[in-house]
């Protein structure tokens, strides 16, 4: 939509014309020129910038559930945090990753597609040697991993994939299923070279000094039968009603555990000074109440239900007839 000058802009502009200054007809052909955008025929953009944005939202939840995951684990500190999301085509990304490094292929079950979650080879050596009982190693001599080794990362990507079930659930049930583990990246070519990725990067700091990266790179072709629903109005949506849910469970949980005092009133009546001094052991008060009248029960001092007195077994009891609704307390707050 244009925009709409105010009313100073507008005799500006007028003035401007009167005088020289702007020449209208040099206006026109300004406004006949095409405007012209670059476009990579190499490298097309398959989402919106919207539908980024929400793979950053999915993908900030994943890191803060795996930062706790880690913190547990390792009992030191972890901060993770997204530092880009962007396209681009598979022979970038592969050619961006060292040799050797950490790559673990999963499947995003029901997506279709094989997906990658490469990690900073010093960050695995890190957590390792924090998992063994060590201090956590912060420089180490670039090899490949033992096959003990394998088989500790390899349970440990298996708990972050779970992680990335649970930050998707918001926009699709997924099942990330653990395929392989890999340290050469000419080894895991999930697509051919030119096909475009999504490519998200986390920035991983542990501890004090330790700091490096994971990305999760995701065909494009995977995620574009549910484009749809990589839009912010959607994840706020599904997450607003989500919360919700989870609101109203836990306060019900919480209202039912409530403890809340309950008192039957027997009868009222009046007396003097002079009599309540003089009460001794064995005398009666008349409550003016007879014994198969309602009597009122009481919820937190105010009165909700009438009731009847018997026993219940060996024991005084009083039964429920009734409840007692607001229009009665109303009439009775207006007395008091």
């Amino acid at each position: 939509m244009a925009d709409i000058l105010s009313q100073e802009e507008i005799d500006s502009l007028l003035n401007a014309l009167q005088t020289g200054a702007v020449d209208a007809e040099e206006m026109k052909e300004k406004e006949s020129d095409k405007k012209i955008s670059l476009y990579n025929f190499k490298r097309p953009n398959k989402f919106s910038k919207d539908q980024l944005k929400t793979l950053q939202f999915i993908h900030e939840n994943f890191a803060r559930l795996v930062s706790t995951m880690l913190s547990g684990k390792l009992r030191t500190r972890v901060s993770i945090k997204v530092a880009s999301v962007e396209q681009l085509t598979y022979d970038e990304f592969i050619r961006s990753v060292p040799n050797p490094t950490i790559i673990n292929i999963f499947q995003l079950d029901p997506l279709e597609g094989k997906s990658v979650l490469e990690f900073n080879p010093q960050l695995v050596f890190f957590i390792i040697d924090k998992l063994f009982g060590g201090p956590g190693v912060t420089n180490f001599k670039a090899r490949p991993l033992t096959e003990i080794e394998e088989i500790v990362v390899s349970r440990f990507m298996k708990e972050m994939l779970d992680h990335l079930r649970e930050s998707w659930e918001n926009i699709i049930d997924v099942n990330p299923l653990f395929e392989s583990l890999e340290t050469n990246p000419t080894f895991s070519q999930i697509v051919s070279p030119t096909e475009m990725v999504i490519l998200i990067t986390l920035n991983i700091q542990l501890g004090e000094e330790l700091e490096g990266f994971m990305n999760i790179c995701i065909p494009c072709y995977s995620l574009e039968p549910i484009g749809n629903k990589l839009n912010a109005k959607f994840w706020y949506g599904s997450e607003s009603k989500t919360q919700t849910e989870d609101i109203i469970n836990t306060l019900n949980s919480k209202v039912k555990r409530t403890k809340m005092d309950v008192s039957a009133v027997l009868g009222e009546t009046y007396i003097t000074i002079k009599d309540l001094l003089e009460f001794r052991v064995g005398d009666v008060i008349n409550l003016e109440k007879h014994v198969d009248d309602e009597i009122d029960i009481k919820v937190q001092k105010r009165k909700k239900f009438k009731g009847k007195l018997g026993l219940v077994g060996k024991s005084i009891g009083v039964q429920i007839t009734r409840p007692i609704f607001d229009n009665d307390n109303a009439e009775e707050d207006e007395v008091i």
